[in-house]
């Protein structure tokens, strides 16, 4: 069975999980659930990241120990991907034994490899960054990311040797031009390390919170080299879990981290004799008035807030249909409403809603049957049919967003083909050949939509299912190449017709 790793980065758990963490991991449900239905075998990881200064200097703020702090916190992790719906295959965190001897194994070889060495560091370090920046990085004495005053820190720490690895990276972007998706973050990255890149420190001895070096116990392991171990760790490093299915697929990352990902992990790696993961993408941010979301700037929207607006549904089709992925957004609760009242109720729902109505009242709530098919259904059957492979394309290279447009195109058309039709018209004239041409024309159409939709709005789907009279857990049990099949669906299947799928006005869907 063909495998299908993927990953988002692990999060701080320093305050509850917002819209920029939902993102990332919604990207990753998303994915994760269309390769499913695609028949392979996926493991979806996310975690957190428990270690480093940011943790130990909240948990003190607090007055909490480091432990305490995230064990209070990690569990809201958990809850709003469950609220959200989201199946993540794995939960790692940085404080679980599995991991901590899986960073020290790693640690061990890349310093038996001489590739770590002990030295002086002095330098701007922004805390919520976890990471250092040259004078020419920063604006007027600030983080460039966070706006936050950075801190000039000086301290003995050991380095690993990330520029002895420039010019395998630049091989590795070049025969691999998938390796940093999308082309305008790859091009910048190449750019930057091309100019040449300094040996990383890996240590601190500064705060206790996080993993004694195997070599040295005085020192705490650099956060991110700890970090970015997760993914070996996570799918059980060097075991037959890790065999199965490294390397990693896609590694969803937030653009503002790419560099740790795209440059530091793949040099780790290589140090350490491993394969680098085959693609890592960056993503923008969600904005409030071209200010990004996040904490440390002031700007948060909890999971709960986001869900209060609209629904679960609701925001994850807008968050993949409102902008492409990979660029920033602009966030609005209006918005949001207006995908939901405009593309979710009054295209797809009410596509949904007329045609079980008319079943109901024409067909005696059983799906009619009818193989005569004339060009207007001919259309349809073969736009639906090459729907499936377009949709495929655009998954494969990450395209969400214009993945949604096309399906939505073919929603947009079913409801034209209703208004050409005119079914009421059918009825009233008794040409029930040809009304129930176009109701069973309608229910195969809305399944396949039903189908494409259902990694990015599952609760949906799911509904839409039952109402056609089919049952979800076996449906998507079927292999991908039936689900394709344009007659799917068998006459007199009894429908179930349900409650509006999106209601109007209604905050809480």
């Amino acid at each position: 069975m063909k495998t299908f790793y993927i990953t988002t980065p692990i999060y701080y758990p320093n305050d509850i999980p917002h819209i920029g963490h939902a993102y990332t991991t919604l990207a990753a449900d998303i994915l994760a659930r269309w390769h499913k239905l695609l028949g392979e075998d996926v493991f979806f990881l996310t975690g957190t990241d428990d270690h480093g200064k940011k943790i130990e200097k909240a948990a003190l703020r607090n007055n909490k120990t480091p432990q305490e702090f995230t064990d209070a916190l990690v569990p809201k992790f958990k809850e709003a991907w469950a609220k959200l719906n989201i199946k993540y295959t794995k939960f790692i965190r940085t404080t679980d034994s599995e991991h901590i001897e899986t960073v020290k194994l790693i640690l061990q070889k890349v310093y038996q490899k001489g590739d770590i060495y002990k030295g002086l560091y002095r330098g701007n370090y922004c805390i919520d960054c976890e990471s250092y920046y040259t004078e020419k990085d920063l604006i007027d004495g600030c983080c460039p990311i966070h706006k936050t005053k950075v801190e000039e820190l000086k301290e003995e720490t050991y380095f690993f040797k990330l520029s002895k690895y420039q010019d395998r990276l630049l091989e590795l972007y070049e025969k691999n031009v998938n390796f940093i998706m999308p082309i305008s973050r790859r091009n910048e990255v190449i750019s930057r390390v091309k100019e040449g890149i300094q040996d990383l420190s890996i240590s601190r001895t500064s705060f206790k919170w996080g993993i004694n070096l195997p070599f040295d116990d005085k020192h705490i392991t650099y956060v991110w080299f700890d970090a970015l171990t997760n993914y070996i760790s996570g799918v059980g490093y060097p075991g037959e879990s890790f065999k199965k299915f490294w390397p990693a697929n896609v590694h969803l990352v937030g653009k503002d981290i790419l560099w740790f990902h795209s440059v530091i992990w793949p040099a780790m790696l290589m140090s350490a004799g491993i394969e680098v993961p085959k693609t890592v993408f960056a993503h923008g941010w969600w904005t409030f008035n071209k200010e990004k979301i996040s904490k440390s700037r002031g700007k948060v929207i909890s999971v709960d807030e986001l869900i209060s607006i609209a629904g679960v549904d609701s925001i994850r089709y807008f968050l993949f249909r409102e902008t492409s992925f990979g660029q920033d957004g602009d966030f609005s609760e209006e918005s949001v409403i207006r995908r939901r009242d405009t593309d979710l109720a009054n295209e797809l729902g009410n596509l949904v809603s007329r045609t079980l109505t008319m079943i109901e009242k024409y067909s005696n709530c059983r799906i009619p049957y009818s193989n005569r098919l004339d060009e207007d259904e001919n259309i349809l059957k073969n736009f639906g049919v090459k729907l499936f492979d377009e949709v495929s394309i655009m998954m494969n290279d990450l395209d969400l967003s214009n993945a949604l447009t096309r399906i939505w195109e073919y929603i947009k058309l079913l409801n034209q083909y209703i208004e050409k039709m005119k079914p009421w018209n059918l009825n009233k004239t008794k040409n029930y050949e040809k009304l129930n041409t176009v109701l069973y024309t309608l229910c195969n159409a809305i399944r396949i939509v039903a189908v494409l939709i259902s990694p990015f709005i599952p609760e949906t789907s799911n509904k839409i299912i039952k109402q056609l009279g089919l049952e979800p857990d076996s449906f998507f049990k079927e292999p991908y190449e039936r689900l394709k099949i344009w007659e799917y669906l068998k006459e007199g299947i009894t429908i179930r017709k349900g409650d509006i799928l999106f209601p109007k006005g209604d905050k809480k869907c």
